[in-house]
């Protein structure tokens, strides 16, 4: 039993974080940098699985993929799901590296999802320089240094204040759960992300770019401004005062901002009962 949770864990899957509800729409989480899927726990509840068939993506803790591979993992993935019946409505959400990655999807494989939600995406990282020199070193650092730097970054990552402490120890425990040379690969690939006005332009699903004004890691609320402006059916969500992980604040209810941003589908009509 052992080996074979093992061996699950060592490759690319979702993992169903409430009930399966294969009849309402199908909602697909696409982590941030810790590659878990689990940071959406605390927005399970405030909503989102009354209104979603919820799947999380959990990528190995050891996994060296270059982007391509990834979308690829991840498209086959999908496609497998889709294999018997493709759900009616498909959301795609991508967190921070997740959003890179959610719009490398949209682009190579659009037909996969009819609707798309970047929160904080990392689409930006490239034109941080301070980034640029501080993810050089993250690969050099001693393996205690790194661990201390792990911590850190909490406050970069975080508006702390507006997070319960729970939230707060589950995102460390997250952080801490990527090894050093996974954590720096995946810098290194959200170096090199990048994608154009023009690739942009291609996407033509109706997105939803989520925002925190107070993000301290990234210009999250200038890039959603350029995704917004870029992408032809697409609009911006500010989130005053909230920090890069956002969905772990407890005032932000994501459901909630779906909700008021007319993004969530309209419920089909009940037949009348003869």
């Amino acid at each position: 039993m052992g080996s074979l949770m093992h061996n699950f864990n060592e490759r690319f899957h979702f993992s169903t974080p409430s009930t399966l509800q294969p009849d309402l729409p199908l909602f697909v989480y696409l982590p941030g940098m810790d590659g878990t899927g689990e940071l959406l726990r605390s927005q399970i509840n405030k909503g989102l699985s009354n209104a979603f068939n919820i799947q999380c993506l959990a990528m190995p803790a050891h996994d060296l993929s270059s982007w391509d591979q990834i979308t690829e993992k991840v498209v086959g993935l999908l496609r497998s799901q889709f294999r018997r019946t493709r759900p009616d409505m498909v959301y795609l959400c991508g967190e921070s590296f997740g959003g890179c990655l959610a719009l490398k999807i949209a682009i190579d494989a659009p037909e996969l999802f009819d609707r798309l939600i970047l929160i904080n995406p990392a689409s930006c990282f490239m034109g941080q320089a301070w980034l640029h020199f501080g993810s050089h070193l993250t690969g050099w650092l001693p393996p205690p240094i790194y661990a201390l730097s792990v911590m850190g970054l909490l406050p970069f990552l975080a508006a702390l204040g507006r997070m319960a402490r729970s939230e707060r120890n589950d995102l460390l425990a997250a952080m801490q759960s990527v090894p050093q040379p996974t954590s720096t690969w995946r810098v290194n690939l959200l170096r090199e992300f990048e994608m154009d006005s023009h690739e942009l332009s291609r996407i033509r699903q109706p997105v939803l770019a989520i925002a925190s004004t107070d993000d301290r890691l990234l210009p999250s609320a200038a890039e959603a401004t350029r995704l917004a402006y870029c992408i032809p059916n697409a609009k911006q969500v500010l989130l005053p005062n909230s920090g890069h992980a956002c969905l772990l604040e407890t005032d932000v209810n994501l459901y909630k901002l779906l909700k008021d941003h007319d993004f969530l589908t309209h419920p089909k009509p009940i037949s009348a009962v003869a």
